[in-house]
């Protein structure tokens, strides 16, 4: 910035220089001094001033723009890595399309700043700085005056705006994320929208948040343009007060014809670059929105530890684990039981109770507020998060996948697996029959998160993830919970091969699906309501046989 700072100074001056040769030539002119041998010291001195301005041009663009885009890339490029590595709690609080303008909108408007407004600007004021300084001492103090005082005005009257301006910038980023919102929204459930005869109404409310967004951006534009043309009236009025001293002291015999052209020369050339720079200055009040959203996930808290594990067996022990939203709301309340290691412990019990909950701290997507987590006797909250996740294979109810295929969509299980590897995994999850059919087999682009396959074909693409990935320890969130019959038993099957010998913890609503489990803890309200096997838990009056019988009925309802 500094540098480029500089080289726009430098470029100012050069052009300045032209003023230099005119005001010789005409003082030459004046002095009837032009003879014919000093046409080529002209000629030089022009060619001179032209190569030296073809230089700082080369120099200023090199500084201001090529760096800044290279500087943007970084920028993007550290919000991106600051973004891997925030705890996702943070990203239950962000929508993607507000994380989406983070890195695209927020760095493209910094961008242009750095690059077009705050360079120029500096520049602007420091050759102007020097100028004024030179008029002042070399020429006439009295006509420097006349012609500067205007500027130091103009810039009063912006930064009067200041608060005005960021507050207005505000608010149109918050209409402007109001409408993407709804936009990414209109997008998502377009094919619900149509289903219920709704899309009249929705588009009809996106053509109000729309028109917000043009009449905020109307009212933003007209509040700064006040101040603004405000201040390059203020301007303007330079020229006129140089004018008038000039003229008067010039009609005193107190300054020669010379001088007062060579300041009527200045001022011409020295305002519309001024006004130029005061809109700038406007433009860089309105960065501070984008400036405190980027540091608001550049000075997030990390999720940190160390990247060794030294855990000894891989039970899952909470213990009194406490845990809250960032508003204050109670989730889990002194939360203590034990996964054990080749053992399946089942949460089950209504919604809202807390199990995702569990999932998520057992594998520190979110950090407890009381209490601790052991990995093998070792407390999670003291280990990265990318080195403990190492030790996890997760298979969720609602599958991600990318539009690539099959090959590279189960190869994420396990960066730089073979493909004889993805294809036995693919195997183990019973992946083959439904590949086998695809135009180009595992080559087969898949589309967008997986459209081109059923709902049982995703997960057991998931579920070959997990077989590749082979970590010790399985989390599984209802995998089969929407699946139909058929597929349901196929990827049970894959699920019964993949968490032998494992420490498992599943999430399940089904309540056969538990009924082999080790060990069942039941989530009620965000506290432990009774744990133990199937046959104790069903032995007693316990919450467990209950939701047994409410399905048993639920099952045995017909139309």
């Amino acid at each position: 910035m500094i540098k480029a700072c500089i080289s726009v100074t430098c470029t100012n001056m050069a052009l300045m220089m032209t003023a230099t040769v005119l005001y010789i030539l005409i003082e030459d002119l004046l002095n009837d001094n032009l003879a014919s041998e000093r046409i080529p010291v002209y000629a030089v001195m022009s060619a001179v001033i032209i190569l030296l301005i073809a230089v700082t041009e080369f120099i200023q663009y090199n500084s201001t723009f090529l760096s800044t885009y290279k500087e943007s890339g970084v920028r993007r490029a550290t919000i991106a890595e600051r973004l891997r590595k925030l705890p996702l709690s943070y990203f239950d609080k962000k929508n993607l399309a507000d994380l989406t303008t983070n890195i695209m909108g927020d760095c493209a408007m910094i961008e242009t700043a750095s690059s077009h407004w705050i360079p120029e600007m500096i520049g602007a004021i420091i050759s102007t700085t020097l100028v004024g300084i030179s008029m002042f001492i070399f020429f006439d103090w009295r006509m420097a005056l006349a012609s500067f005082w205007v500027i130091p005005v103009a810039f009063l009257i912006v930064t009067t705006c200041s608060g005005a301006e960021k507050r207005a910038a505000r608010k149109n980023h918050a209409v402007k994320m109001t409408m993407t919102d709804g936009v990414q929204e209109c997008l998502e459930s377009i094919r619900d929208l149509r289903a219920n005869n709704a899309e009249d109404s929705y588009m009809e409310e996106l053509d109000v948040k729309i028109k917000n967004v043009e009449k905020m951006a109307l009212f933003t534009e007209l509040k700064m343009a006040v101040y603004v043309n405000s201040a390059a009236v203020v301007l303007k009025l330079g020229i006129g007060t140089t004018a008038v001293v000039g003229g008067m002291l010039f009609a005193r015999g107190e300054i020669d014809l010379l001088t007062f052209f060579m300041f009527l020369m200045v001022v011409s050339r020295l305002y519309d670059p001024m006004q130029i720079t005061l809109q700038n200055f406007a433009a860089i009040i309105a960065t501070d929105v984008q400036c405190e959203r980027l540091d608001e996930v550049l000075s997030h808290e990390l999720q940190t530890g160390t990247e060794v594990m030294e855990n000894d067996g891989c039970d899952i022990v909470f213990d009194h684990v406490g845990f809250k939203y960032s508003d204050g709301t109670d989730v889990l309340k002194d939360v203590s039981f034990t996964a054990k290691q080749g053992e399946v412990t089942a949460l089950i019990g209504p919604s809202g109770g807390g199990k995702t909950t569990v999932t998520r701290l057992a594998s520190r997507f979110w950090d407890v507020n009381e209490g601790k987590i052991l990995l093998g006797g070792t407390d999670i909250s003291g280990i990265d998060p990318e080195t403990l996740l190492k030790n996890y294979s997760i298979v969720f109810q609602n599958v991600t996948l990318f539009n690539n295929t099959v090959m590279e969509n189960i190869r994420i299980g396990k960066e730089g697996a073979t493909d004889e590897e993805i294809m036995e995994a693919a195997r183990l999850a019973n992946c083959e029959e439904f590949v086998g059919k695809l135009p180009d087999g595992y080559n087969t682009y898949i589309g967008e998160n997986g459209s081109e396959l059923s709902g049982g074909e995703r997960q057991r693409i998931s579920i070959a993830r997990a077989f590749l990935k082979d970590a010790p320890i399985i989390l599984l969130d209802e995998a089969t919970a929407s699946l139909d019959a058929e597929n349901e038993s196929v990827i049970q099957e894959a699920l019964s091969r993949l968490i032998k010998d494992k420490t498992v913890l599943i999430i399940a609503h089904r309540m056969r699906t538990v009924a082999n489990a080790d060990h069942i803890v039941v989530l009620k309200d965000g506290v432990v309501a009774e744990q133990g096997s199937p046959k104790e838990l069903d032995s007693k009056d316990s919450i467990y046989r209950h939701m047994k019988e409410q399905q048993l009925i639920s099952a045995n309802w017909k139309m």
